[in-house]
């Protein structure tokens, strides 16, 4: 966590500044004690530092905090939970959000926090300024999904403020936005009178006059704006006549809303699909601690709404202030048909302890209002399933960023997700007519049958044995689409990279390249198809497509008859750049970084030896046309002629030996960032199936809910937060249209779901016999119990008459 420095003089200018809103008497500002932590030139600070401040500001009962710093680290647990005691002993923070805008995911800390106000920029004409870092929040994933964050935005470019010296000076940053509404925030503490501040006024109901005070800008999505600009006046009159109560922000789902609802209203719920996540914060003004008072209820407004099965997952318990309500959201297979919209309410009662004076438990009724838009199952062909699972991202480990040219921003901290760093590409996709889904748990956990591609780009993970031999038999038999977007992986580099963090006292070192290319050789393996560890840099045209390659890496393996394309390149790799030192020149070789490849009866097969293409941050060309081509031909056999030239096809094969194929690191414990070394073969509530499928593939459930409060972890086991799951017999292959369905993977599912029509007769079956045998064995040891029962009254009675 780096702070720039501290710095008090914004409070009085604020309030100087908004005197011609609503004027204070002098009093009433003297009341209210504000630090605020603000940029400097300072380059580093300690989290040590921090807690020391922040139990100050809680030893001197401070009524807001602003901070005007943040850093990518959600895991720093000491800082992070005490910012959770602040808010707790009623210190309501306000935070800026940070600014590594435009990019998404870039949300900063503690302003990413539920508890936490976080406020983005704004310029005077109401765009959200370019520097202001946007959501979603990327605690959640691969299993989950983000939150909406910001909160609000506030003015923030190009804002006029006092020189420490003399005069005036011009800043620009959600530095600035954060003390304005902090600002604000002090302004509405004031209003209230000090008899009723300790009943009305905690970080829960002021977040909710905020949010629900807002101005709602045409434009910018939820995770841009967040609620809207603050709007001083509309927060005051909701807080004047304010009664503790819980909400919900947002408040509305509306797919009719766009671009607000992006990117939910860019793509329509359709029967068969993986669940859409969509997570919510649940905010509660009636007192620190709450509790949700029963499961979540789906109410629809028609006979139609009935289609929409939701999954709840929630927070034990709403602390402090804050909780999180995530819907899971599938339509039924009876909808597969189905073409219009669904309208609904989904409600939530909460509760919290007796107030001052109060003897009973305050309780309200919580409300989200959904309004979605449904189609009929798109064709196979159309659909494209995004791995979320294997991607890693930091914290907890140092994962190094995909181009090396980068240097000011080292970590690969965006999520990797759909909808942060590759949102430009998910809105290509869409444009050019795809439904994109995304699979947070193994690839045990789908049904390749149902997709037409299957889209692994710059991942760092491994992968299990099961899922290997799954997306063998998927591709070989089941006719899926394989495509690989990869990137550098050099041992020798990333000893290079390592660097000393002052605040850990401790040496950081690369867990993986910019990707894990021994895993994906491993999972490509089947296919006689590897990747190399160079690091190539240049510029290429293809296709009549001028195209730059970042820090990828080479093909090196590849069977004979498929296309393989090569261009010149310089190795920048450590063992690259002293062999071309040696060189004259410094030449360029040829090297292989695109093949394409048809195995098994309809399988087909795409890598590509760089995903800097296709990641927002820090692009410098796209190759959207390029993933283009790959899908038509791995989702729908179209063949672009140049990349299936004559001259790019392989007449026999490109070979190294596996010895010679880069290998793992053996001085990193990769188990400590992996979700899949020594890990248990689980799917989770975000698969389209509430499954448990397991290393053995037997039906013992495993796994417990890990979350920080406010974070929206996935049940991986049995909880009170989950819709009943019903056991099953371990199942075969279930053929539909002739089609192996591949099921021995699945070991638990929903309930209520008609996806494998044949396997619902076993959710009673085998339930039904058991039940059978156990009454069966009962009643015989009551007969025999009665019998003996019987022997003892006769004897007892033949010994009281016979003395």
């Amino acid at each position: 966590m780096t702070i720039l420095g501290m710095v008090h003089l914004w409070l009085e200018l604020l309030l100087v500044r908004m005197q011609s809103v609503l004027v204070l008497p002098q009093t009433q500002r003297s009341m209210l004690f504000v630090c605020s932590l603000m940029h400097s030139l300072l380059q580093v600070s300690y989290t040590s530092w921090f807690l020391d401040a922040f139990n100050y500001a809680i030893a001197t009962k401070m009524d807001v905090l602003n901070l005007s710093i943040g850093g990518p680290d959600y895991l720093d647990l000491p800082f992070v939970e005490k910012v959770w005691e602040i808010t707790a002993n009623n210190i309501i923070m306000v935070s800026a959000i940070g600014n590594d805008g435009p990019l998404y995911g870039t949300l900063n800390n503690p302003a990413d926090q539920s508890d936490v106000i976080g406020v983005g920029g704004i310029d005077y004409s109401d765009h959200i300024a370019s520097f202001s870092s946007r959501g979603m929040s990327t605690w959640e994933i691969p299993h989950g999904y983000g939150r909406v964050k910001p909160d609000v935005v506030a003015y923030g470019r190009e804002i006029m403020g006092s020189k420490i010296s003399t005069g005036c000076k011009s800043l620009s940053g959600t530095s600035v936005a954060s003390p304005v509404v902090a600002g604000i925030v002090c302004l509405l503490v004031s209003i209230i009178p000090e008899n009723k501040r300790k009943e009305t006024l905690n970080p829960g109901s002021m977040k909710q006059a905020l949010v629900e005070g807002a101005s709602k800008l045409s434009g910018p999505n939820m995770y841009e704006q967040g609620a809207g600009r603050v709007d001083l006046l509309e927060s005051y009159e909701i807080l004047k006549n304010y009664k503790p109560r819980a909400s919900i922000f947002p408040s509305v789902l509306n797919y009719m809303d766009c671009p607000y609802s992006w990117p939910f209203c860019r793509q329509p719920l359709y029967a068969g699909a993986m669940p859409v996540i969509f997570n919510v914060t649940i905010l509660n003004g009636m007192g620190v601690i709450g509790y949700v008072d029963g499961p979540p209820m789906w109410l629809p407004d028609s006979e139609e709404g009935n289609l929409l099965s939701i999954h709840f997952t929630y927070s034990d318990v709403i602390w402090p202030w804050t909780g999180y309500l995530a819907l899971h959201m599938q339509i039924k297979e009876e909808g597969v048909h189905f073409s219009g919209e669904i309208e609904g309410n989904v409600t939530v009662n909460v509760y919290s302890p007796p107030g001052q004076g109060d003897k009973d438990p305050r309780k309200s009724t919580c409300i989200l209002r959904l309004k979605l838009k449904v189609v009929p199952t798109p064709q196979r062909s159309q659909r494209v399933l995004w791995d979320q699972f294997h991607s890693i991202k930091y914290p907890p480990g140092y994962i190094p960023r995909d181009s090396l040219d980068v240097r000011n921003d080292i970590l690969d901290w965006h999520g990797d997700h759909l909808h942060t760093n590759f949102h430009i590409m998910y809105n290509m996709l869409r444009d050019a007519g795809y439904y994109v889904e995304t699979l947070g748990s193994p690839f045990t956990c789908f049904d390749a049958n149902r997709y037409g591609t299957l889209l692994l780009v710059d991942l760092e993970d491994e992968y299990f044995v099961e899922e290997i031999k799954k997306l063998k038999d998927d591709i070989m038999i089941n006719g899926l689409g394989l495509v690989v977007f990869a990137d550098w992986y050099n041992v020798d580099s990333m000893m290079k990279m390592k660097f000393f963090d002052d605040n850990t006292r401790s040496w950081w070192t690369p867990v993986t390249g910019g990707a894990n290319v021994p895993a994906l050789n491993d999972l490509l393996s089947p296919f006689g198809i590897a990747f190399g560890d160079k690091i190539l840099n240049g510029d290429f045209v293809i296709n009549g497509e001028q195209s730059r390659y970042a820090s990828g890496t080479d093909v090196v393996k590849f069977p004979k008859g498929g296309y393989l394309h090569r261009f010149p390149f310089l190795d920048s790799s450590e063992s690259g750049a002293t062999q071309n030192v040696l060189l004259s020149g410094m030449s360029k070789a040829d090297s292989p970084i695109l093949g394409l490849l048809e195995v098994g009866e309809e399988g087909r097969i795409a890598v590509y030896g760089d995903s800097n293409c296709l990641d927002s941050s820090h692009m410098v060309t796209n190759c959207y046309w390029l993933l283009k081509k790959i899908l038509d031909f791995t989702a729908r056999n179209v063949r672009d002629p140049v990349l299936f030239s004559d001259s790019s096809r392989q007449d026999k094969t490109l070979h190294l030996d596996d010895n010679q194929l880069p290998s793992r690191r053996t001085d990193v414990n990769f188990s400590t960032y992996s979700q899949v070394v020594n890990k248990e073969l689980i799917c989770g509530s975000d698969s389209r199936f509430e499954v448990w499928a397991t290393k053995g593939y037997d039906l013992h459930v495993r796994g417990r809910n890990h979350r920080l409060p406010g974070y929206a972890a996935v049940d991986l086991g049995r909880g009170s937060n989950s819709t009943p799951e019903v056991p099953v017999q371990k199942v075969k292959s279930v053929n539909k249209d002739g089609n192996s369905l591949g099921n021995t993977y699945l070991g638990y599912l929903y309930g209520d779901d008609l996806d494998f029509p044949e396997l619902v007769a076993s959710h009673w079956l085998l339930p039904a016999i058991v039940a059978v045998f156990g009454f069966l064995v009962l009643w015989s040891f009551w007969k025999i119990r009665q019998k003996r029962r019987r022997r003892r009254k006769g004897s007892g009675f033949n010994r009281s008459a016979n003395p």
